[in-house]
Parts: structure tokens; C-alpha cells; sequence
């Protein structure tokens, strides 16, 4: 498997959640950010929710919908692929509350009586009380591999010195739930719009950095939940890899993926 760090660079992974608009609203999709504190990695960025890979993100076999070479294949690497899925599922649940998982019955999402219990076992998380694959084994879920489509690839630019190779996810926020951000690591979290997002950061009102800004004016083509997942799930959002976007710390999309720049395919 790939090393977890290597010199300076860190394993990480990001998601983006979104959920279509209210019904009494243009058509559109939200996604969920979240702004960081003006201290540690990325200070006072809106990014969303995400972190580094752990080595207790390797468990397979709370996986089920997704082998680890098929994992690995879409991302392009030898093998380890699904401790990305793992540890984003994680990161979703510590930073902003959102289960992607499912119960013995195959089901998503919970309702009012489960609410309180797993808010508790956040809790528990955060504190390190309670270990994410413990709270998963205790409750009999399993991580919704199949609801998280990879999305792009990252690493932070030589000029900073604490680097993350950070691969990035799409996933629909499931019935029933609620973000919540996490206010030990952020200051607030909200649903936005991603054209509305991209005006913040050109109004001077938000500060993003170019990964997060490119997923945004991605997100932004879209109409609905379903067709961001589709054509993500098709890779037929994927940019062309180009020098000035490489300096920002893009990197291809997969070994080997090529894209057509005069048909965009």
C-alpha cells in the first residue's frame, strides 16, 4: 500500500455532499462547507468536510460494497484504494454529522430515535472515546462505498510545508439527515449554492484555494443531485490536465485517464 506520509506529504480525502434545492426554489444543488479556524492546516478556508487517512481506515471488511482492487483500479494505484472510501465515510460523520452507511437491511439515512444515539457517538468520536470502526460494529453498519464516487485528485503545491495528496468525493446527503459542522475544527458549516460559493470568494468574502474552487465551477454545471452523480460517476466531468492547473497541484485524473481537450471526452 502506499505509505500514509511520505517526506512532507500527508494521505487525505475530501467529500463533497450535496442535496438538490427546496422544492420552492430554482433548480440547483447545494453542497455542504464549512470554514476553518484561524490556526492549523488551511486557516480560515472554506473547504469541504474531509482529512487525513489512518491507518484504522484499513477494514475491508466494513466495505462490502466495493473490493479493494476495484478501489484501487479507479483511482489508479496498486492496492489500499478503499481506505480512501473508509476514511472519508469517517471524516464525514466526525465533521459534519452525515452517516454514509447502512444498517443489516441494506438501508440509508435515520430517523428521529437514532438521531440522539449517533449524535452521542460523534461525541465519542471526536473525543477519541469510541473508535470508528467500533461505533460501525456496534450499530451493525457498514460504509455506503457504492454512494461515494471519486471525483478528482490533489496535492498541495512544493511552496507549503505541510502537504496533502488528497483525493476528492461526491456523495447525496441521505434521507433523513442533517449537517451539522463540527465546531472543535470549524467555525460553521452551511448549505450554498457552488455559483454562490464562487461569487464569496471573487466578493473578497470567502478565501478557497484552487482545488476547492475547481470543484465548485464543476458543481456548478449541474441541475440536480442526480445528474452531478451520473456524470461524475461517468467521468465525464474530469479536466484536462493542463501545466498551470498542475502548479495548483492538480493531478491526473487516473494513470493513463486521457481526455480529448476539442471534444471534452
Amino acid at each position: 500500500m502506499e505509505p500514509l506520509q511520505r517526506e512532507n506529504i500527508r494521505l487525505a480525502a475530501t467529500v463533497m455532499i450535496v442535496r438538490d434545492k427546496p422544492a420552492s426554489s430554482d433548480f440547483g444543488l447545494e453542497v455542504f462547507m464549512m470554514k476553518r479556524p484561524g490556526k492549523g492546516d488551511f486557516p480560515d478556508l472554506h473547504v469541504f468536510p474531509g482529512g487525513k487517512v489512518e491507518a484504522s481506515d484499513w477494514q475491508p471488511e466494513l466495505c462490502p460494497d466495493m473490493t479493494d482492487a476495484e478501489a484501487s483500479e479507479r483511482l489508479g494505484i496498486e492496492d489500499g484504494g478503499l481506505r480512501y472510501w473508509m476514511a472519508v465515510a469517517r471524516e464525514c460523520f466526525e465533521e459534519c454529522g452525515v452517516l454514509l452507511a447502512r444498517d443489516r437491511l441494506g438501508a440509508m439515512g435515520f430517523d428521529e430515535t437514532q438521531r440522539a444515539p449517533l449524535q452521542l457517538a460523534r461525541q465519542q468520536l471526536l473525543k477519541e472515546e469510541l473508535s470508528w470502526h467500533g461505533l460501525l460494529q456496534e450499530n451493525t453498519l457498514t460504509v455506503a462505498v457504492d454512494r461515494l464516487v471519486y471525483f478528482s485528485h490533489w496535492i498541495t503545491p512544493p511552496s507549503v510545508p505541510r502537504r496533502f495528496d488528497t483525493r476528492f468525493f461526491l456523495a447525496a446527503l441521505p434521507d433523513g439527515e442533517v449537517a451539522i459542522a463540527d465546531t472543535q475544527e470549524t467555525i460553521t458549516g452551511e448549505w450554498v449554492d457552488p455559483s454562490e460559493a464562487l461569487a464569496k470568494q471573487v466578493a473578497g468574502e470567502w478565501l478557497m484555494i484552487d482545488p476547492t474552487l475547481r470543484s465548485l465551477e464543476t458543481l456548478a454545471a449541474y441541475k440536480s443531485v442526480d445528474e452531478a452523480l451520473t456524470e461524475v460517476g461517468a467521468e465525464r466531468h474530469v479536466l484536462a490536465w493542463k501545466p498551470e492547473l498542475g502548479k495548483q497541484g492538480m493531478q491526473p485524473f487516473r494513470p493513463g485517464f486521457q481526455i480529448d481537450e476539442a471534444t471534452g471526452t
